[in-house]
């Protein structure tokens, strides 16, 4: 399908785009499960927490020795999460990483007699370290099963998120229409810009060259919706020496139908490795999509012990990391909302070595005392700092989120909040990693429709405490109010 007219500058009505697609091919989540089920493992390694906010009930987690792996292989579900967290790294910790990962698992799944197949999670808006990640990944598996992947299959749609593929385009819902995300503010960022919105397109550019657009399978609508599971399977089947394809998807069935054509592609001898975005997560793993997480629930969630002794509504930490101008129109509706404490870490002040650990300890003690009576807000001031080049950003942004985390810790010693929201990203994966220590968790439902994921931690200081991974790039204005008036009626 042709981009229409002017989509490469401004955003489009979506009928220019979603109008005239072949009719939705419907596949339960049923049907998904019952195939799926007694298959190998789908093993998650996300570079950030958000990829857990379309699933529930699924285990997470931050650490991966061996013995935290063979955790969750126990554990009944077909799908969970390894926070790598390699988003925020420089390419080489990033692959060294990637590698660590895959041979504990490996090793895991060996002594608990089990197979897995591993998905690369990385950002709906196209950021983070591709090709890095999956071609490290598949020198891995080459290594250690002595089969190199037959082909890389991207899947980045995010479908509540508004962030949908047609015809191997991949475009991101706005207030004036979808808009090519080569053309959004993710696509400036600092560390993993680009340019192209056509994925085959964005393939060549971020693998300068190495892979040609017209080399990369294209899996359209038509595909999936009119030639169906078995057709698809057969396309899938055709790759061979880690050939890319990309995939087309506006709603779970069209993810379904993947899913079920990946169990079949995968059955027949065809090994795949996955680069995706979060809604391809909840399809390959046979789940539906489901209702936010009632009061009642969150209310079975929050201890007693951080609850007011006074009753009335619990208060809860918010970190915030995230510089996205979304993020920055959330905070504003915040302080509109009121019945908040908020205190700012200067971005300047965290810099300078002399005054970074005092500036911390007396953001932290304040946030501490305003538990007792408000949620307490702590952000980075707003002005994004980056550095001269691509790797200093990342080092900048490095020590900025180890000085949120430094806080949280002294916040959490101080006085125990009733629940945590991490704003964006790396804040997030710092946060649940080094400012809470968590190791092993539940991703146990959202608070909002398919994005706002709530933790459960089984382990650490942070052990009963809600956490909440809010990425910087989802929801309305009114998003951030919505989750904590939630959090607030527990």
């Amino acid at each position: 399908m042709p981009l229409p007219r002017h989509a490469q500058t401004r955003p489009v009505p979506e009928a220019a785009v979603l109008d005239g697609l072949p009719p939705v091919r419907e596949v339960s989540a049923a049907e998904v499960a019952a195939r799926i089920a007694g298959g190998p493992r789908l093993v998650v390694l996300d570079d950030d927490p958000t990829g857990t906010q379309t699933v529930a009930d699924v285990p997470v987690l931050t650490s991966w020795t061996v013995d935290d792996l063979r955790w969750a292989l126990r554990q009944d579900s077909a799908v969970f999460f390894v926070l790598t967290n390699t988003r925020s790294l420089s390419p080489a910790d990033a692959a060294a990483r990637n590698r660590e990962v895959v041979r504990a698992l490996h090793a895991a799944a060996a002594a608990e007699g089990t197979d897995y197949v591993l998905a690369s999670r990385g950002d709906s808006t196209l950021r983070g370290h591709f090709p890095l990640e999956t071609d490290v990944l598949a020198e891995e598996l080459t290594e250690l099963d002595g089969r190199a992947p037959d082909g890389v299959v991207l899947v980045p749609a995010y479908i509540e998120a508004g962030r949908l593929t047609v015809g191997s385009h991949h475009w991101m819902r706005t207030t004036d229409g979808l808009l090519p995300v080569g053309m959004s503010e993710f696509a400036r960022d600092a560390t993993f810009g680009y340019r192209s919105s056509s994925l085959p397109e964005w393939v060549e550019e971020k693998t300068g060259g190495r892979v040609p657009a017209d080399e990369v399978l294209r899996v359209t609508l038509d595909d999936l919706r009119g030639g169906g599971p078995a057709h698809t399977a057969r396309l899938l089947s055709s790759l061979r020496g880690g050939r890319a394809a990309v995939v087309d998807a506006v709603c779970d069935d069209d993810l379904r139908v993947l899913a079920l054509a990946l169990a079949l592609a995968e059955e027949s001898g065809t090994r795949l490795l996955y680069r995706v975005g979060p809604s391809f997560v909840r399809a390959r793993a046979g789940q539906a999509a489901r209702a936010p997480l009632t009061p009642a629930a969150l209310r079975r969630l929050t201890p007693a012990a951080v609850r007011p002794p006074h009753g009335g509504a619990p208060h809860g930490l918010v970190v915030v990391g995230s510089h996205m101008a979304l993020t920055t129109r959330q905070l504003d509706r915040l302080r509109e909302r009121g019945g908040i404490a908020e205190y700012e870490l200067d971005v300047a002040l965290l810099l300078d070595e002399g005054r970074r650990d005092a500036h911390i300890a007396e953001v932290a003690a304040a946030a501490a005392d305003a538990l007792d009576s408000a949620d307490a807000v702590i952000r980075t001031s707003r002005v994004l700092v980056t550095g001269a080049d691509a790797d200093d950003s990342l080092a900048i942004s490095r020590r900025v989120s180890a000085a949120l985390v430094q806080a949280v810790r002294q916040v959490n010693a101080a006085r125990r909040p009733a629940f945590v929201v991490a704003k964006g990203g790396i804040t997030s994966s710092d946060t649940a990693t080094h400012g809470l220590r968590i190791r092993r968790a539940w991703a146990r439902g959202t608070l909002l429709p398919g994005i706002v994921s709530l933790w459960e931690p089984v382990d650490g200081p942070a052990a009963g405490i809600p956490y909440i991974v809010f990425a910087g790039n989802v929801g309305g204005a009114d998003a951030l109010v919505d989750a904590l008036d939630l959090l607030g009626s527990a």
